[in-house]
């Protein structure tokens, strides 16, 4: 017999999860680091706008740490307040869900 809903407990199991997570913020330092050596070479660039979309997406871990790794937007005062709000506001929120 085919199953035609959506389980949604089997999908966001906390071990999908944390796996998301992990991932996310892989992805967040990797584009920091492709950003910056864009621009060390001139070349096109990734939107500012998508760098702020990954880390609304759950990847501020990874995209502070390689900001401050390889010392990228950090004269920017919209990524340095931005991506740390964004990341504590995430926290915040997932723990009171958890608490909840």
């Amino acid at each position: 017999m085919i199953r035609n809903t959506i389980n949604f407990q089997e999908i966001f199991t906390t071990q999908n999860m944390v796996i998301y997570f992990i991932l996310i913020n892989l992805f967040g330092f990797f584009i920091m680091w492709l950003d910056k050596r864009k621009a060390k070479k001139g070349a096109w660039r990734i939107p500012e706008k998508t760098l702020f979309i990954i880390t609304a997406l759950g990847g501020g871990i990874g995209t502070i740490a390689g900001m401050y790794m390889f010392r990228h937007k950090t004269q920017k005062i919209q990524f340095v307040i931005g991506f740390p709000f964004i990341t504590i506001l995430e926290i915040v929120t997932i723990l009171y869900f958890i608490i909840k």
